[in-house]
């Protein structure tokens, strides 16, 4: 960044992972920084639980495209591989369907492709051709929406870029797109898993988002050694040697304005704090709320991406015979996302994602025991109380579903556990209905015209996090925190 900029105040409002990084960026250029974060504990959805010295990730289980990560601590001036230490996981994940099918998604690619040949009758060209299609995404996303706001002016570089866009395939609905690459129902249904990493259906999203899974398969998955969370603690160290001022347990009441620019944020307190430039790194649509519009409303229902329902258990036996990561897929999946989405309840036959993170990091648990991590996907709605009976009816499901698959029987070895239901997500983050990734990727509106980086309407105002551009997933967080930090350096230099 450049300009004078020694004098100039910044307030970041939640101290998520959007918004340690942005705070961090503007702190190394020059910024006056302070974060005001609404919980008890820096992090946002990316948090930890602990009990009995086992600890566990409440959030994201697995990171991808680790040079974003390497890029944030270069631009604070320092090395990540001097705070943070990261681990390949593999396999990353495996994959057990409803009739017993199994296989294990490996980095090997000789031996994940003689897998792929044996579910698609001795053929492999469907999943190069898919990859092919996905890189080419994924190098003009590099070049266009991973660096830039869609709603800034494209330059002649975007515009070069744009003349190699993939239209064949990219711009359809993505289980159609597919379903022409792969004829196996078990690659099928695996494939169509990945657009719930940004809490949609693949039966409404767009092609282009086959970038997804491309970037996992090329760069692989990452474990952070010591969980997620110790990423969290080292942007908060940082910050504070930035000079960044954190204060928690510091709701945001309202965003001021004077003369229609923003000039600061009245906290709950009572207390004023002033700034030339305001960065929410909350749920977008609680801004207008902010700005004093009585009558803001939340993203409706309709309109939200995916809540999740997340068992948290201590166990006190390992589980050797298990990986990382396990998805246990239900035995229809168009009826699951039709139950989740058009009927917008916890489907009877849920997907269940298991994480076992104590496999590869045994930092996690204090002794021979397990940390289990087990969530299945569920709608962000107000109105669902989630009380008792309705959590018991739920995990009745889950267990059935992990039964069914052959996962042993736990339960009498489980020494501590804890429940996260979408209510509990959405009092406690201030998202709507539990609703993780903001505003649902159905049609190219909802995936590439998310609420913009710098408010065009209030001068000064800006956001960062996974419901705004260029969505959630911690590395395009991180790159959100990169764009809106380019757009401050450009547009408040003056």
């Amino acid at each position: 960044m450049s300009g004078k900029k020694e004098s100039r105040k910044a307030i970041v409002i939640g101290a998520g992972l959007g918004g340690l990084a942005a705070a961090l960026r503007l702190a190394a250029a020059g910024w006056k920084v302070a974060v005001f974060e609404r919980a008890d504990s820096p992090g946002g959805k990316m948090n930890r639980w602990e009990a009995g010295g086992f600890r566990f990730d409440t959030g994201p289980s697995l990171i991808t495209m680790p040079w974003i990560f390497e890029d944030l601590f270069r631009a604070a001036g320092t090395r990540m591989r001097d705070h943070i230490e990261i681990q390949s996981v593999d396999p990353i994940a495996q994959y057990i369907f409803d009739d017993g099918t199994r296989f294990s998604h490996t980095a090997d690619l000789p031996e994940w492709l003689k897998t792929v040949r044996e579910l698609e009758n001795g053929d492999a060209s469907g999943f190069l051709n898919f990859m092919a299609l996905g890189a080419r995404l994924f190098e003009l996303s590099r070049k266009t929406f991973f660096q830039r706001s869609p709603y800034e002016p494209p330059d002649a570089n975007v515009l070069k870029s744009l003349r190699h866009l993939p239209l064949r395939f990219a711009w359809g609905n993505y289980d159609r797109t597919v379903r022409r690459f792969f004829r196996s129902p078990h690659l099928r249904q695996m494939f169509n898993r990945y657009i719930t990493y940004v809490g949609s259906s693949p039966y409404r999203a767009p092609a282009t988002l086959s970038v997804i899974p491309y970037v996992e398969y090329a760069y692989g998955g990452w474990h952070i050694k010591g969980g997620l969370y110790r990423l969290v603690e080292v942007l908060t160290e940082l910050c504070g040697a930035a000079g960044v001022e954190l204060f928690t347990g510091s709701p945001v009441a309202s965003i001021l304005r004077r003369n229609g620019r923003v000039c600061g944020v009245r906290l709950e307190s009572g207390e004023t704090r002033d700034a030339n430039a305001v960065v929410m790194n909350g749920d977008a649509s609680r801004t207008p709320a902010l700005l004093g519009d009585t009558q803001a409303r939340p993203v409706p229902e309709a309109k939200r991406s995916l809540s999740g329902l997340v068992f948290l258990f201590a166990l006190r036996k390992p589980l050797p015979d298990q990986p990382h990561h396990t998805i246990h897929f239900s035995a229809d999946y168009p009826d699951e996302f039709r139950q989740l989405f058009d009927e917008r309840r916890f489907p009877d036959d849920p997907t269940v994602y298991v994480n076992l993170p104590s496999r590869t990091d045994r930092s996690m648990t204090p002794g021979e025991g397990e940390v289990m991590f087990v969530m299945a996907n569920a709608p962000a709605n107000d109105g669902d109380r989630w009380d008792d009976s309705a959590v018991a009816a739920a995990r009745k499901r889950v267990m059935e579903r992990l039964r069914k698959s052959g996962f042993a029987d736990f339960e009498p070895d489980v020494l501590h556990s804890a429940v996260w239901t979408p209510r509990r997500l959405a009092e406690r983050f201030d998202m709507p209905g539990g609703s993780i990734y903001g505003r649902v990727s159905h049609g190219w509106r909802g995936t590439f015209l998310r609420p913009p980086n710098r408010d065009r309407r209030v001068p000064g105002l800006y956001h960062v996090g996974g419901s705004t551009h260029p969505g959630g997933g911690t590395p395009t967080v991180l790159l959100s925190a990169a764009i809106t930090c380019r757009l401050i350096d450009y547009y408040e230099r003056r």
